[in-house]
């Protein structure tokens, strides 16, 4: 997969070299979480992420996984600082929802993430639930994104099927 828009952004799958780069443009890894770092590299290695380049280099990342209850989840979506409000989230989000494999892609925000919570709902993407206990004080929001604009969008959900 390689996606380019008008504005010279490419996205593609990451590949394990990859790694490095992701975590120096990573806001959490970039300041010293070992754990992000290590997360950003198995990423990488098992193929899960998508990057984002423009022509400074990388300036974002996406991962989308088949974790949670067997559909597509957006585990993480993370832009570089001083690329933000460029349109760069929105367009892995859509790269992400272009090679989803299931009928259903979820992904979750915190509360007190409202860049992100402006990205989905710009994208159209539907709250589902409110979960607390995970990040103390700060609870995490699911969002389900519209089933037309899944590549499975004909797919059907065995729960409604006779």
């Amino acid at each position: 997969m390689d996606v380019e828009n008008l504005s010279g952004l490419h996205v593609t799958r990451a590949d394990p070299s990859d790694w490095a780069a992701l975590a120096g443009i990573d806001s959490v890894a970039a300041a010293g979480d070992l754990a992000r770092r290590d997360g950003i590299r198995r990423w990488c290695e098992h193929g899960v992420a998508l990057i984002a380049r423009d022509s400074s280099g990388p300036v974002g990342y996406s991962v989308l996984e088949y974790t949670f209850f067997e559909q597509g989840f957006v585990t993480m979506l993370m832009v570089a600082p001083d690329a933000r409000r460029r349109g760069v989230g929105a367009r892995l989000l859509t790269a992400t929802e272009t090679v989803c494999a299931t009928a259903k892609l979820f992904t979750s925000t915190n509360v007190s993430n409202h860049p992100m919570q402006q990205l989905l709902q710009h994208a159209d993407w539907h709250p589902v639930g409110l979960l607390h206990g995970l990040d103390e004080g700060d609870p995490e929001l699911f969002y389900l994104c519209p089933r037309a604009r899944l590549p499975d969008a004909t797919g059907t959900d065995e729960s409604t099927t006779s």
